[in-house]
């Protein structure tokens, strides 16, 4: 089922619920900076838990390239964030919601459901931030020092679409200021829930190092994985069905 709700700012959201009868849990899934929905990866964590009888909710946040509203370049964390809260709470009001449900994110998305699990442990019954955003911080080592000053400089990133060829992806610099606010590492001892860690050998935004600095800190059940030859975002099939195994092993275990 797609619909269309609203944001606290009035702005569109599109949601897919999966729906499964006699659901045993629910999950919400989220896509990363400039992602969607449709995404093959998002797609992914969605079916693994449904094959496992979990209800699944996707969305496009708003300010990305989906069918919610607002603009990429005005795209923040806090915004991100924002919608997730906002499709949980509307989540709230449906007859297949069911708590304690389980998290997952990739990249941005990854930061904002582990931030969400911080804020409200008693709701989330397992957590999978898939190559997560750890931090502000660290999100701007990996990017470098010359990278940032340049972005500060410009007040722009621009970078072209790797899914759609010939589109340039602008990105004001007001998104770092935003994302430097944020870091998982100060209130992880609220993540005592079941915590599945994954990331991309070649991921060079957020590295399977900065995947072990969280994974460290982690107080309660965890695992961790790194996905040989595989970068930020996962396409190739074989990366796709190798995550999908070691996702729905985890999921078995919940």
């Amino acid at each position: 089922m797609k619909t269309f709700i609203q944001n606290r700012k009035g702005q569109k959201i599109a949601v897919v619920v999966d729906e499964v009868p006699e659901a045993r849990g629910l999950v919400f899934v989220m896509h990363g900076l400039s992602g969607n929905k449709e995404e093959l990866h998002i797609n992914m964590f969605a079916h693994a838990f449904k094959e496992k009888g979990y209800t699944a909710v996707r969305f496009d946040t708003t300010n990305t390239f989906g069918e919610s509203e607002g603009d990429y370049e005005d795209a923040t964390t806090t915004n991100y964030y924002e919608d997730l809260e906002d499709v949980i709470n509307w989540a709230a009001t449906q007859s297949w919601y069911q708590e304690p449900f389980c998290l997952v994110g990739h990249s941005l998305g990854g930061l904002c459901v582990a931030l969400y699990a911080e804020k409200h442990p008693g709701k989330v019954k397992a957590l999978a931030p898939i190559s997560t955003v750890v931090s502000g911080t660290l999100s701007a080592e990996a990017r470098g020092a010359e990278e940032m000053e340049q972005w500060e400089k410009s007040g722009w990133e621009k970078t072209e679409s790797s899914t759609k060829p010939g589109l340039i992806k602008r990105l004001k610099w007001s998104h770092m200021l935003d994302r430097l606010q944020y870091d998982l590492l100060p209130q992880v001892k609220e993540l005592t829930m079941p915590v599945f860690l994954l990331a991309g050998e070649l991921d060079d935004s957020t590295p399977p190092l900065h995947q072990k600095i969280l994974f460290d800190a982690l107080p309660g059940s965890k695992e961790i994985h790194t996905i040989a030859g595989a970068p930020h975002t996962f396409r190739d099939p074989k990366h796709l069905a190798e995550i999908k195994s070691l996702l729905t092993a985890w999921i078995k275990k919940l």
